[in-house]
């Protein structure tokens, strides 16, 4: 395998070091991008072993040769096997471990070969990619609309805070310690307060609402900022948990408690109609234990969606601050009766972890799959021909769909270039996800009518033919089955989401449900000491009290006193 690497320019050595282990240090290497280089720079929990508030200690494996696995082709069916030159179909460079063997390879290779992301040259970080962006873009577009028709306002705030600001809100700051950066130089010159890289935006934001806010006239006042945020993250995944990533932030001033809670649960529920309408994702909403909470909050409600894997990712979360840090920054208003009081305010956020969820929940061995309005091309148009004179009728016929479906609203692209083989392409768009593919030969063209295949069903199938190139009836058609395969991916989710759900009853019960890999979900009123003790002989957490609660008289799974509520257990990311 040495024989096979090449030297690296002295510039890219630094990276080199993280691809490979330490026995390669003498002579700097390295390859093009692979699943051995992203595996060992965004280390799974398997192959770093150290706790988020530990000091750091670092294992990694050894260098593996990345598992190959041919693509399956799509386009079998008899009318169009002629068409394709089989031989050329192959990407080997874009190989893909199947994920019933090895999830956490599966999520990298998918990274890597659907162009979403690329790693950074500092440890933990990543380069997010044109097509990786252009989710976050669908994800952004949905909720700023929600957000304008909210009441909410886009603003920016600085990422360089000062200490002393991270310092007023005791649990805040015991909360972040471990995870800030800090700038101490600046100008060449040691700087007199040591400023944090923004980890989240809370305190400089209430130094300005101070500012602003003075009288019951100015409330509410309800502002939001997309940015980028900085965690130093020992146990690093792309999109999922990365040393700087981007999100938006939304914070918000009240004059009661009442109005408070009324946003914090008002942002968790877009955020839910977000999952289940656009990513196809069937989160979980609720409310989280006080272990749990964010630092510094009173409440913190969150939506829990499960993975491929059955492990849970926090997709999102609102939550109710109270007036802890009003009290801590001093931020009062003159209410209608000439009293001083504090504010009472929220803060919640979504991140580009939700495109890392959107991968894990409907992904595949063929690569990723997207939900069609999340996706930034939902149909591709690959045309088909052998011989030279055949070419000019064929593209023409490509161009005159892709108008007439670019017209009707649907973002579609039209892949002609003839570097590579249809099949090559059939394979390359299926990894990227895209909901539907049109193939056009010349038979169709003289048939005025197209092949049209499904991402979310395989095979012949997923394979429709003969569909006729009228725009209005070509229109109608895409469109309705890009409503079904939305409908499909959810519906598919939901199934696997309630599969692997348990009901318990003890805690013996629990931890057999987390060591079968599920979610389980029972009456709960013990301790946080108890809730902890949980989290280390089981490796899981209450990821949430869900809103949805069953009726009846219920019993602590744990004590066996009497619990008002359910809560969901699992491992999580």
């Amino acid at each position: 395998e040495h024989k096979k690497l090449v030297k690296t320019k002295p510039h890219l050595s630094l990276v080199s070091t993280y691809s490979f282990t330490l026995s390669f240090s003498k002579t700097t290497r390295m390859v093009s991008l692979k699943l051995s280089s992203f595996t060992h720079l965004f280390s799974s929990p398997s192959t770093i072993s150290i706790s988020r508030r530990s000091p750091v200690v670092l294992r990694r494996r050894h260098f593996r040769q990345p598992l190959t696995v041919t693509f399956s082709a799509k386009a079998t069916a008899a009318e169009t096997k002629d068409r394709v030159d089989n031989s050329k179909n192959r990407v080997p460079d874009r190989v893909i471990t199947p994920r019933s063997q090895d999830f956490n390879a599966w999520y990298l290779d998918i990274i890597a070969h659907a162009e979403l992301a690329d790693y950074g040259p500092v440890r933990g970080t990543m380069v997010i990619r044109p097509y990786g962006y252009a989710i976050w873009e669908s994800i952004q577009e949905y909720l700023n609309v929600k957000f304008k028709e909210t009441g909410h306002s886009n603003m920016y705030f600085p990422q360089f805070i000062p200490y002393s600001f991270i310092e007023k809100e005791a649990s805040h700051v015991e909360g972040f310690s471990p995870e800030l950066a800090l700038v101490t130089i600046g100008g060449g010159k040691e700087l007199e307060e040591k400023l944090v890289v923004r980890p989240t935006s809370e305190t400089i934001v209430n130094h300005m609402f101070t500012q602003w806010i003075h009288s019951y006239r100015d409330l509410p006042l309800l502002i939001n900022q997309w940015a980028n945020v900085t965690r130093w993250e020992m146990r690093t995944k792309p999109f999922v948990r990365t040393l700087e990533f981007l999100w938006q932030e939304g914070h918000t001033a009240h004059a009661t408690s009442e109005e408070a809670e009324t946003e914090a649960k008002q942002m968790i529920d877009i955020y839910t109609r977000f999952s289940f309408e656009e990513a196809a994702i069937p989160v979980i909403p609720g409310r989280k234990s006080k272990v749990e909470t964010f630092a510094g909050a009173c409440k913190t409600y969150t939506i829990e969606a499960m993975m491929g894997d059955k492990k849970a990712l926090q997709a999102g979360t609102s939550h109710n601050l109270g007036q802890n840090f009003s009290r801590a920054f001093e931020t009062q208003f003159t209410d209608e009766n000439g009293h001083r009081e504090y504010i009472w305010q929220t803060s919640w956020a979504v991140s580009t972890r939700f495109v890392g969820g959107i991968i894990m929940t409907h992904g595949d061995d063929a690569g990723l799959m997207l939900p069609p309005k999340i996706a930034p091309i939902q149909v591709v148009i690959v045309p088909i021909w052998k011989k030279d004179d055949e070419k000019m009728a064929v593209l023409n016929a490509a161009l005159s769909v892709k108008e007439a479906l670019k017209n009707s609203g649907v973002k579609v692209k039209l892949d002609d270039s003839d570097q590579r083989t249809p099949g090559w392409k059939f394979n390359f768009w299926e990894m990227k996800g895209v909901p539907l593919r049109i193939e056009i030969g010349p038979r169709d063209v003289s048939s005025g009518s197209v092949v049209i295949s499904r991402r979310d069903i395989p095979g012949k199938q997923g394979k429709v033919f003969g569909i006729s190139m009228e725009p209005s009836i070509l229109a109608v058609y895409v469109k309705d089955k890009l409503e079904e395969i939305q409908s499909s991916l959810l519906e598919r989710a939901i199934a696997f989401r309630d599969s692997n759900i348990v009901d318990v009853s003890t805690y013996d019960d629990l931890k057999a449900a987390i060591s079968q890999g599920k979610w389980a979900r029972g009456p709960w009123s013990a301790s946080d000491e108890d809730e902890l003790k949980v989290k280390e002989e089981t490796g899981a957490t209450i990821r949430c009290f869900p809103f949805e609660q069953p009726q009846g008289i219920k019993r602590c799974l744990m004590t066996g006193d009497p619990a008002e509520e359910v809560a969901i257990f699992a491992k999580s990311y």
